[in-house]
């Protein structure tokens, strides 16, 4: 196979691998058979695209070869056969674009978003579903939705393993939810496509900071949803919330691929459209009635730095004041830290410093990176230089990013 054929396969399986996986999964009714059906179909499409060629509708190809794969894998296995043959071969009869219910497909217009809804099913905690939901719909690592729970990754394919056994043994349907239900729902859906942002934003590891098609994705999937929920505050804060970070995207790395900090980035290049609009959607959600989103609260943050002309116009007292709300409405441990940080810029580093040692000593996030990084800044602002080395070595040897271990070992040679 020429390396041109292979490419354009993988370009493919980048763009289009979640969205097949989403409509295998929902034909199928089967993670663990909707993902070897999945794997099926882009190894027929390596063999048979490099001479056949790439079909009109790529995804549509992958979903019928996938799903043929798995009828022929249910009609070899007796135990498929004989409880669940009859089902899945209904569900993979005629074409595959024809399958999609045409109610659901007014609804939600998209096969991976109707999926996530699916698969925040209130049976689930709602960590296992947005767990699950990041890791088999949109196609996140293990490693990576490990992470976003600050948890180790084998911890993490416990969990997953867990959740499928669950979903399995209790027999809870991948049913599209009604549209009366949606908003039970919805939390589980803005943690998930949250989820995928963060990843985009900030990769978990690998050689670049941003993944700008797990960006474009998120705010695809958050489009959608304003859509599908127009006057849900949530959805317009955490809308809002991406768009006025993606909108400094551009700015967050060097030409030469270096990870460049809020202070010194170059303003100019910052996108006044997503700006613009992140800032309406803001406005929208939090003059909206009912309880303030906290996707809102840290859009309002995010606003209070773009709007800001200089790093010394930054209005810091009030970002310290937003994250105290926040604090009383999500109090995570990431939350508490970016806390820590903006009271550095008020108060001065010692005060951040005891935040930041109070947070470690709970225990939760011995293992991320970015609090030692934060407690090396403070040490090093203190002029504690040998505790701040070590501070900056413990953040080296837990980052897995490869821009962020270069910024990490640059800290280090400074000081």
């Amino acid at each position: 196979m020429s390396a041109s054929a292979a490419g354009k396969v993988e370009e493919v399986f980048r763009r289009e691998a979640g969205r097949v996986l989403a409509t295998l999964i929902r034909l199928l009714g089967d993670f663990d058979m909707a993902e070897e059906a999945q794997q099926d179909a882009f190894a027929a499409a390596l063999e048979q695209w490099p001479t056949q060629g790439m079909p009109d509708n790529p995804r549509a190809w992958l979903i019928s070869a996938g799903r043929n794969k798995a009828i022929d894998r249910i009609r070899r296995d007796v135990f498929f056969r004989e409880k669940i043959y009859d089902r899945e071969l209904a569900a993979a009869q005629g074409d595959v674009l024809a399958e999609i219910d045409e109610s659901d497909e007014a609804i939600f217009g998209d096969d991976r978003l109707r999926l996530i809804f699916t698969c925040c099913h209130p049976a689930l905690s709602e960590e296992a579903q947005i767990a699950l939901t990041l890791r088999e719909v949109c196609g996140l690592s293990t490693q990576a939705v490990a992470r976003a729970f600050l948890v180790n990754e084998e911890t993490m394919a416990q969990r997953l393993v867990r959740a499928k056994r669950k979903i399995r043994d209790a027999g809870i349907p991948y049913e599209t939810p009604d549209p009366s239900v949606l908003d039970q729902r919805i939390d589980g859906v803005l943690a998930v496509v949250y989820g995928v942002f963060t990843e985009g934003y900030a990769a978990t590891a690998g050689a670049q900071l941003i993944d700008v098609e797990l960006c474009a994705e998120a705010i695809r999937l958050g489009r959608l949803l304003d859509t599908l929920l127009p006057a849900n505050t949530g959805v317009m804060g955490l809308l809002a919330l991406m768009l006025l970070h993606d909108a400094r995207r551009s700015s967050r790395v060097s030409d030469a691929g270096e990870v460049v900090l809020l202070d010194d980035q170059d303003r100019s290049q910052w996108d006044q459209s997503e700006i613009s609009e992140g800032l309406t959607l803001l406005d929208k959600s939090l003059s909206a009635r009912g309880q303030v989103s906290p996707y809102a609260v840290q859009a309002a943050i995010a606003a209070l730095h773009v709007r800001a002309g200089d790093k010394q116009a930054t209005d810091w007292p009030q970002i310290v004041g937003l994250y105290e709300v926040l604090l009383r409405l999500q109090p995570t441990p990431v939350i508490e830290l970016n806390h820590a940080v903006a009271v550095s810029m008020v108060d001065g580093p010692a005060r951040a410093l005891d935040l930041v040692d109070s947070l470690a000593a709970r225990g939760r996030v011995t293992q991320y990176h970015l609090l030692h990084a934060a407690r090396g800044r403070f040490l090093q602002q203190l002029g504690r230089i040998e505790e701040a080395r070590e501070a900056y070595g413990t953040a080296l040897k837990t980052a897995t990013l490869e821009p962020e271990r270069r910024f990490l070992a640059a800290r280090i040679a400074a000081i």
